[in-house]
């Protein structure tokens, strides 16, 4: 077929049409290099592209604009390419005035974990972004191994809800289900430079520092029940700490380095860790607990920013009080801001992850505030949740795919 070459006067005065090809079936080697070979004798363009295989079945979609005039021409020589392929062919043709501008429209992103995902989870997600005028325009998965991510890009009519009120409702929707749910704002900006801030205890590290101090020191038993009290938020943070230290009052000096060699990671912990530096970004850890026992596994985790409470001691003995400015919900939340601004990183660029009721200030002031395997009222505050064991996840919250984790991990 032989179409003139229109110059860029008439090109312009000429009504364009949009045109969605969709092709399906079973994949073999050339399907791409048939489709675009079948369009490049006409002067379309090509809007957007989507490719996926799952299980040897093929779905190819492409979004075009052509010249209306065209469209019969373009439908039977599609038609002709992959019948003989054994593919089927959809085709839908509109005018451009049909299609939506995307400069009205608000886009998010939003990932969704979990050990075994059901459907009835994904129609409630699916039924609140409805509930919001939200329309779904893409979904992939990204990771099946430890958990099954999937990822939606979904747009937003202007003024529909703003981005923390649409947090939390889908988080809200995600815990009844029982999977967990990330939303953020779509853009550059979610590959660009990050700071993600942990709190250590029952987060990064398994143990709480203080219940361990208090069993050499032979108060467990009353420490445990306070500290059980405060991180559910029934006690002020600063009154129970107060409580607890003077509890470890006279505990030997020696004892803090015994202590430091129990304390275990969070399973997950070195890889988040390992995977966010060699991809740029920052992390940092703000603590309720005590420098003078975490302080040498932050140095040999390399983190870049580190903030706790130090224990005071006195001729090699614990006095039960606490030295400097205590590390409490309103400090972990100002820790955030000065590692961000440190950083040169907007805070809409900072994910904060804790479990505990003092940590909801940085939850709060961060763009994405995860609650990892928390105490209830925590969640429910939470923009996001996590209930697997494994702190890695948080990578999959950020849209960075298995695929990637195990690049970086080539990375020397």
């Amino acid at each position: 077929m032989n179409f003139e070459n229109p110059g860029n006067d008439q090109k312009a005065r000429t009504p364009r049409a949009t045109g969605l090809i969709l092709v399906s079936g079973n994949d073999s080697p050339g399907v791409t290099e048939a489709l675009f070979g079948a369009l490049s004798p006409f002067q379309i363009g090509i809007l957007d592209i989507e490719q996926v295989v799952i299980r040897g079945r093929l779905i190819l979609t492409c979004l075009i604009s052509l010249d209306p005039a065209h469209t019969k021409s373009i439908s039977d020589d599609l038609f002709e390419t992959f019948e003989r392929m054994g593919l089927d062919v959809a085709i839908d043709f509109q005018d451009s005035g049909h299609e939506r501008a995307s400069s009205a429209l608000n886009s998010l992103h939003v990932v969704v974990l979990s050990a075994e995902l059901k459907p009835a989870g994904i129609a409630a997600i699916a039924a609140k972004i409805a509930q919001r005028r939200g329309n779904i325009e893409r979904i992939r998965r990204t990771a099946s191994y430890p958990l099954t991510a999937i990822e939606l890009d979904i747009s937003l009519p202007d003024g529909a809800t703003d981005l923390k009120t649409i947090q939390r409702e889908l988080a809200q929707v995600a815990s009844a289900h029982g999977v967990d749910i990330a939303v953020e704002q779509s853009g550059l900006t979610r590959r660009a430079k990050r700071i993600v801030l942990l709190d250590m205890d029952s987060t990064l590290i398994q143990e709480e520092v203080i219940d361990l101090l208090a069993i050499k020191a032979g108060v467990g038993e009353a420490v445990a029940s306070i500290t059980a009290r405060a991180m559910a938020g029934e006690l002020d943070f600063k009154e129970s700490l107060s409580e607890r230290v003077a509890l470890l009052a006279d505990l030997d000096e020696s004892i803090l380095g015994q202590v430091a060699s129990e304390i275990t990671l969070t399973p997950g912990a070195r890889t988040l860790i390992r995977t966010l530096h060699r991809l740029g970004h920052k992390v940092g850890v703000v603590s309720g607990g005590f420098l003078n026992v975490i302080e040498p596994l932050l140095k040999e985790l390399k983190i870049d920013f580190y903030r706790a409470n130090t224990l005071e001691i006195t001729n090699g003995k614990l006095t039960g009080r606490t030295t400097g400015k205590l590390i409490d919900r309103d400090a972990k939340a100002q820790a955030l801001k000065e590692f961000a601004q440190q950083e040169g990183v907007a805070l809409n660029q900072t994910i904060a992850i804790g479990d505990g009721a003092n940590d909801l200030g940085m939850l709060e002031t961060a763009g994405l505030g995860i609650a990892f395997n928390a105490k209830p009222a925590v969640k429910a505050a939470a923009d996001s949740s996590i209930n697997s064991p494994y702190l890695d996840t948080v990578l999959y919250l950020m849209g960075i795919t298995r695929d990637e984790i195990v690049q970086a991990d080539r990375v020397d």
